[in-house]
């Protein structure tokens, strides 16, 4: 594993679409990419008891976060011949249909992307100190477990 430091990865508030079409855009200059693959997460309107989730207020345990994000991307270079890779995840409020998480991993062959994609965002919701209370349109909430 490298000896760099870990990477911030959180955005306050939803991850814009924007934000996500110039991150794409950046890299149309790196010709030896060969294939992307993008995990977007975005908050669901699910409804439980009757009541809709309106938005997700999302906290973390920040400095254990960053750390076991790093571990999980060294690993993932480690494991795979990747060229580039980008996580982020949403801090505070995101309301439903908004998105909450933003994985993009580029390599020179899409099986690579593919597989390095999947594992890391499990590692993630798996890993990572980070969760989520789903607020509902009348005001309560109730703590959501990863899945």
């Amino acid at each position: 594993m490298s000896e760099k430091k870990p990477k911030s990865i959180f955005v306050h508030g939803p991850i814009s679409p924007v934000f996500v079409g110039e991150s794409i855009a950046k890299h149309q200059s790196k010709t030896d990419i060969g294939a992307h693959a993008i995990f977007l997460g975005q908050v669901r309107a699910d409804v439980k008891d009757g009541k809709h989730v309106s938005h997700i207020d999302y906290t973390a345990y920040e400095e254990m976060a960053l750390e076991k994000v790093h571990l999980i991307r060294e690993g993932a270079f480690d494991r795979h011949p990747l060229s580039c890779m980008h996580i982020y995840h949403s801090l505070g409020s995101v309301g439903a249909g908004e998105i909450s998480l933003f994985v993009f991993v580029s390599s020179p062959h899409r099986n690579a992307a593919f597989t390095a994609l999947r594992e890391i965002v499990d590692e993630i919701k798996v890993d990572v100190p980070i969760w989520g209370k789903e607020i509902f349109e009348d005001g309560d909430g109730t703590w959501k477990v990863n899945q």
